[in-house]
């Protein structure tokens, strides 16, 4: 199985990128941010972004837009300061591109200003690599 993994954020904390991390390390595969485009197509991609206004970033959208071709099925992952998933709005947006989306998601909580300090934890990212694994056999 071809497999990939994007993610984007904008925050200085990182906490998007630290979950792009362990995903890679579990994998074994470079994690890169969305505004890099796919080289070929994959069966899977791990799509790993966060909520930024009750809404993934219009980068997200952007990249799904230009590679919608090479995309066999994402699979969401995000953190979210507000305990919100993105996976609504992921299936939304890859839908009208006709892209196919797993209902197996990641979410964790992460840290904001003063909300929600300390996380994700290193379990999480445990669990995000874990999770991962578990989809790309």
């Amino acid at each position: 199985m071809k497999i990939g993994i994007r993610y984007f954020t904008k925050s200085k904390k990182g906490n998007t990128k630290k979950l792009a991390d362990a995903v890679s390390a579990a994998l074994g595969i470079e994690a890169l941010d969305v505004s890099v485009d796919l080289p070929e197509k994959v069966d899977r991609l791990f799509l790993i972004n966060a909520m930024y206004a009750a809404n993934i970033d219009r980068e997200v959208a952007r990249f799904l837009q230009r590679n919608k071709d090479k995309i066999g099925e994402v699979v969401n992952m995000n953190t979210s300061a507000s305990g919100a998933s993105t996976l609504n709005t992921v299936k939304k947006t890859a839908g009208a591109l006709g892209i196919p989306v797993s209902d197996n998601e990641f979410h964790c909580a992460a840290s904001w200003i003063f909300i929600n300090k300390g996380l994700p934890t290193e379990e999480d990212l445990r669990r995000a690599g874990e999770f991962a694994a578990g989809l790309a056999e």
